[in-house]
């Protein structure tokens, strides 16, 4: 399928935050897709669209001419938690809202930043004043992010419950019937939310390279993601599950022991490899014999609130491969389900007894050509019209110790609570 977009390069370079915001931020229907503030190296797309079904049957390739972007027209959007693990043979909690959500690409600017140039996207009639428009925004000043408001939230799971949970988790692993679980939880507020601001406060506190925002009728997702889920150019797929996690200290001795500490520990790297494996599976049902492989291992990562342990692993894709076959064989991701996949879904669907949502499923794009670009909704915000949510979690395997993975739940929630105004709820 051929995109339907002309294109035309802009004279200079413009900030695509203050395009997102003067152009896009105020209409139903947008997407800003963040390589992060400040960003030197990566694309950033700002737009606008229309509803549309899952491009399921998109034929993952990514090929062709990418001299105007990886993406040049397409899909942006996400899919949750719950319908894939249904679609996986999993039971699955029903929740309010889109479980999948995807806009049809009508206009767009892509912004290549490491060469500093941008590119507009529009059919032919529109792209002048799309050009225009864009230029004449991108002189004006960046508005700060408004004051958090304080809301109020609260915890699907109390401490001492989650607790008690991760000993359940422990004993499904001693008897066998996993080897790893990545048990979540969600924490909720009723308060009106202004999404916007609320990214804008997310991605200034915690940038990431796989940040995101996605707002349509009433629903919209902000998220600082730094996990890749599937990339997909050339016919290869690379995914790079993130297991293992540790807080970043403003001391730099200190920080460089936590990142030490994170690369040593064997309970990190246990994790980490299980997924890997689990991966490697997931990738072999839709890749070519012998060309499935983990490119890097146990790489650590480090953010501004996070390090992260990290991991690729790549394969060729057979030949007519779709988008649907892709998710059927690789989605929900090992690094939110744990190993074997279909048995820690069960397990944890017993274990949670609540819905996902869009929390654990994946956003991005997938372009005309067959290009992919998905990251895993973690470090995010969901805002619906009864208020927002914050989903977190971690893995649990036999040697977790409950009261460090009752902290690693609050780490990873503090920054996404903090931009919507709300502190942690006791003990977390």
């Amino acid at each position: 399928m051929s995109s339907d977009l002309a294109s035309r390069a802009l004279a200079g370079w413009v900030d695509p935050a203050i395009v997102f915001l003067e152009l896009f931020a105020s209409a139903d229907g947008v997407f800003w897709l963040d390589a992060g503030p400040d960003a030197s190296e990566g694309w950033s797309w700002v737009g606008s669209g229309i509803r549309s079904s899952s491009p399921r049957d998109v034929v993952a390739e990514g090929g062709g001419d990418r001299s105007e972007g990886p993406f040049r027209g397409g899909w942006v959007g996400w899919a949750g938690y719950d319908d894939a693990a249904a679609r996986a043979g999993a039971p699955a909690s029903a929740d309010a809202g889109p479980g999948d959500l995807w806009l049809r690409v009508e206009r767009m600017l892509g912004f290549d930043h490491s060469a500093r140039r941008v590119v507009a996207f529009a059919p032919e009639p529109q792209l002048v004043e799309l050009v225009a428009e864009a230029e004449a925004a991108g002189r004006g000043p960046m508005p700060p992010a408004g004051p958090a408001p304080r809301v109020q939230v609260t915890a699907r799971h109390a401490p001492a419950e989650y607790a008690e949970l991760i000993e359940q988790c422990r004993e499904e692993i001693c008897e066998g019937r996993a080897y790893q679980l990545c048990l979540t939880t969600r924490f909720e507020t009723s308060a009106s939310v202004d999404p916007v601001q609320t990214y804008l406060r997310l991605r200034a506190a915690t940038p990431a390279h796989h940040g995101g925002f996605i707002r349509s009728g009433g629903w919209a997702l902000a998220s600082a993601s730094p996990e890749q889920f599937l990339a997909v150019e050339d016919d290869i797929v690379r995914t790079r599950p993130i297991k293992g996690t540790r807080p970043r200290s403003t001391d730099p001795e200190r920080d460089a022991a936590l990142a030490a500490e994170l690369r040593g520990s064997e309970k990190e790297q246990a994790e980490n490899v299980m997924i890997v494996d689990l991966m490697r599976n997931d990738l072999q049902r839709v890749c070519d014999p012998g060309s499935v492989a983990a490119e890097r291992l146990l790489e650590v990562e480090s953010y501004r609130a996070v390090h992260q342990l990290v991991s690729t692993v790549a394969g060729r894709l057979r030949t007519g491969t779709t988008v649907g076959e892709l998710w059927d064989a690789a989605f929900p991701a090992g690094s939110m389900t744990g190993a074997p996949k279909l048995s820690a879904m069960q397990i944890l669907h017993r274990l949670e007894a609540a819905p996902r949502g869009v929390f654990a499923g994946c956003f991005g794009w997938i372009g005309d050509d067959g290009g992919v670009d998905l990251a895993m909704v973690i470090r995010s915000i969901v805002v619906h019209p009864q208020g927002a949510y914050v989903g977190a979690g971690g893995g649990i395997t036999w040697g977790s110790v409950a009261a460090d993975e009752v902290a690693e739940v609050g780490i990873k929630a503090r920054a996404p609570l903090g931009a919507l105004g709300a502190e942690l709820p006791p003990g977390w």
